[in-house]
């Protein structure tokens, strides 16, 4: 087995379509979007790919994704032997137990476990004179809404080209989003993100509504949805149960420090 930077995208596709399912923010990546800041790391034996790394360099932070479905072995080896080609720190989404590959005494901060979950039924048609499409001249708009509704939030200004942002308005006043972290029609796939409402506007539905109507749009374009979701988010993950997600995966998710470099 040998470790192989990967450059051509038809056998990246055809490895990551084994399990579109949990692999849907990798395939996306694929998109010429996002491919210029991406690094594909391969576990290749006789031309056979058996493990897949993805470094996504696009955000000030690198992120680091590698999801195995049965047999962590290939992954395991794979890590282990990329480890000196990694930054010296990174956020990692990692299947179970990957984590261990760098040592969990090298993880500066720690975000749980998460679930990976899969659009399984048609959207519902929703028609609310309150949402409308957001555009990339309401940026500051934007950024202001999460500074109150989700400080936390990972937002890529960039996927605003992707015109996959819906508002939910009352009296003028932006009090819900929800848009994407991947999107790319090429390869029919996409991930929801972004998602928030105000809070003094929680417990309304006004994200049920934004996440029916985003993915009834995007069900235009693409054959599969998906999104992440903290496992402990008890609420979220039974909204999403109704609109018709379900759990496909699960993963780690972590900032590191890696101690090869």
């Amino acid at each position: 087995m040998e470790i192989q930077i990967l450059h051509n995208k038809k056998p990246i596709l055809n490895f990551l379509k084994k399990n579109t399912a949990i692999q849907i923010y990798c395939i996306g990546d694929l998109d010429e979007f996002f491919w210029s800041k991406t690094i594909w790391y391969g576990l290749v034996k006789n031309n056979d790919i058996l493990s897949i790394a993805l470094l996504y360099t696009g955000m000030q932070i690198p992120t680091l994704l590698t999801f195995y479905e049965n047999n962590a072995d290939y992954a395991v080896e794979l890590l282990k032997r990329i480890k000196s080609n990694l930054p010296g720190k990174f956020l990692a989404h990692l299947s179970p137990d990957l984590i261990d590959v760098f040592g969990r005494k090298h993880v500066i901060e720690y975000y749980g476990f998460h679930y990976k979950m899969l659009l399984k039924k048609e959207a519902l048609t929703i028609v609310d004179e309150n949402i409308r499409r957001l555009t990339v001249n309401e940026l500051s708009l934007i950024r202001n809404f999460y500074a109150i509704a989700y400080p936390d939030n990972w937002f890529d200004e960039r996927m605003m080209e992707t015109e996959k942002y819906f508002g939910y308005f009352l009296d003028n006043k932006l009090v819900g989003l929800a848009g994407v972290h991947v999107y790319s029609a090429e390869f029919k796939v996409a991930a929801l993100g972004n998602i928030a409402t105000h809070p003094d506007h929680r417990g309304q539905q006004i994200g049920t509504k934004l996440v029916s109507k985003l993915c009834a749009e995007l069900n235009r374009s693409v054959n599969f949805i998906g999104l992440n979701v903290k496992s402990d988010n008890h609420a979220a993950i039974k909204c999403y149960k109704k609109m018709g997600f379900e759990v496909v995966g699960e993963y780690e998710e972590c900032y590191i420090r890696n101690s090869c470099t």
